[in-house]
């Protein structure tokens, strides 16, 4: 399984969101420039965020997005699983599987299950939140 650009670029503008959260509309701008995403992607990427009620657009020279939820309340799978769909590494298994007529003879479908649960029990058990103090905290993708 591999982590589509949307779905990356997502997490980073709802991270940044987060972490520029004053309590006044973050500017879409901005937060491309700060995340080196075009401007016409991150519109693309706010407008799926924002049908899916994760965050509010407020209009007007001051406007811009605002989180609808405390960081602590999105998970780093809900907003993967948002752009991405379904985690699973194989057809055959998450929440999503196809039947497969193989499954009940299929001995390497436990690897696939393991795999699935794996993946979920990360995204699952990482909150914005959690990535906004990362992020404060200096810490690099290789310390985690």
């Amino acid at each position: 399984m591999k982590i589509s650009t949307k779905g990356r670029y997502a997490l980073r503008l709802m991270l940044d969101l987060a972490a520029y959260d004053t309590g006044e509309p973050v500017s879409l701008r901005d937060t491309a420039k700060r995340q080196q995403i075009s401007d016409k992607y991150s519109e693309q990427i706010i407008s799926i965020l924002n049908k899916a009620g994760f965050v509010r657009s407020i209009r007007g020279a001051q406007g811009g997005y605002l989180l609808t939820r405390r960081p602590e309340e999105y998970t780093v799978g809900m907003i993967l699983r948002l752009t991405e769909g379904d985690l699973a590494p194989v057809s055959c298994v998450g929440a999503e599987a196809v039947p497969c007529d193989r499954r009940d003879k299929c001995v390497t479908v436990r690897i696939w299950e393991q795999i699935d649960k794996a993946v979920n029990d990360v995204v699952d058990g990482i909150t914005l939140a959690q990535l906004v103090e990362w992020q404060r905290q200096g810490e690099d993708h290789d310390s985690i």
